[in-house]
């Protein structure tokens, strides 16, 4: 049924009512117990990246300071999302203001493409290492790695900033309930009663530029690693730098698939709770994987942690 396109006919929504990761109390507790250990999980290992990083100056390198990034990324990328599960799974479905919507989705899509743009700052920086180690000390100074961490934060500011004031200036006459358990682009672009040609243009362009552009630098960076690994004239070596470069491309290809297949789609999702299985893949799957894969299985951080523990 069409719904009501009159402003006279309008009433604007004041606020969203959120149904959560799942609606059955027989399996809420258990759920509700499970994602907050994820949660207090990934805090922890985080927290520990970021105070091994500052605090060591053996860790001071450009590949451990967009380690401390991500870190630092993800810590607040699953304090954005995280509660509103937790909340949603102790509680049933429950109300959030439009307002507080509209933030939480605005720090989202700021992280979400932040955590694109690191990934390929990161990529790019193993490319360097690895296929150009001579120029490393230049391609890598200090200069260019802040730029580039400031770069990553600065786009997707700027991309979050078009997409929720595209999003936020919607009309939501009715019904107000999302099916998800935060304020998703997706969810909220089939509640409004506007047209929204527009705003799923701009999502669109912005998912290719962002996931697109940034998996493309990341992918480039790997298949340059792997045909530099192929080369390597040692055998040890080859296994350890393909099982390094495997785990990355596991990630990324994790985080990606999820992403790309929500985001780079120019229509709205009618699936839910596919959506809902897929947001749990990048929003809790990925950020508890990434400081495992990256740093706590990296040789100088078992040597750094191991001495801050004072373990034999």
């Amino acid at each position: 049924m069409e719904r009501p396109l009159e402003s006279a006919n309008m009433t604007r929504v004041q606020q969203f009512i959120l149904l959560g990761l799942s609606t059955r109390l027989d399996i809420r507790d258990v759920l509700f117990a499970v994602f907050l250990t994820l949660y207090l999980l990934t805090l922890l290992e985080n927290t520990l990246i970021i105070y091994l990083i500052c605090s060591h100056s053996e860790l001071h390198k450009p590949m451990y300071f967009f380690l401390g990034n991500l870190s630092c990324l993800e810590m607040c990328y699953v304090s954005v999302t995280m509660p509103t599960l937790l909340v949603g799974l102790w509680t049933g479905p429950y109300h959030i203001s439009f307002t507080l919507c509209m933030t939480q989705l605005f720090f989202f899509i700021v992280l979400i493409c932040t955590e694109c743009t690191l990934l390929a700052s990161m990529a790019y920086d193993r490319y360097v290492a690895i296929c150009r180690p001579l120029h490393y000390p230049l391609l890598m100074r200090p200069q260019v790695c802040l730029g580039l961490a400031l770069s990553s934060w600065l786009g997707g500011l700027v991309v979050s900033v078009a997409k929720t004031t595209c999003i936020a200036s919607l009309s939501y006459c009715g019904p107000n309930v999302l099916n998800q358990f935060f304020c998703d682009v997706s969810p909220l672009l089939n509640l409004s009663c506007t047209h929204v040609a527009l705003t799923e243009l701009v999502d669109f362009i912005s998912a290719i530029v962002i996931f697109c552009g940034t998996l493309l630098v990341s992918l480039a960076s790997y298949s340059a690693i792997g045909m530099a690994v192929l080369r390597m004239p040692s055998a040890a070596a080859r296994r350890k730098a393909f099982s390094t470069c495997a785990s990355h491309l596991v990630v990324v290809g994790i985080f990606y698939s999820a992403a790309l297949f929500i985001y780079c789609r120019p229509s709205r999702i009618k699936s839910m709770d596919l959506n809902k299985v897929l947001s749990v893949i990048y929003t809790v799957v990925t950020p508890l994987c990434n400081p495992i894969i990256y740093c706590l299985r990296n040789k100088e951080v078992h040597t750094v942690l191991k001495k801050t523990l004072h373990w034999p």
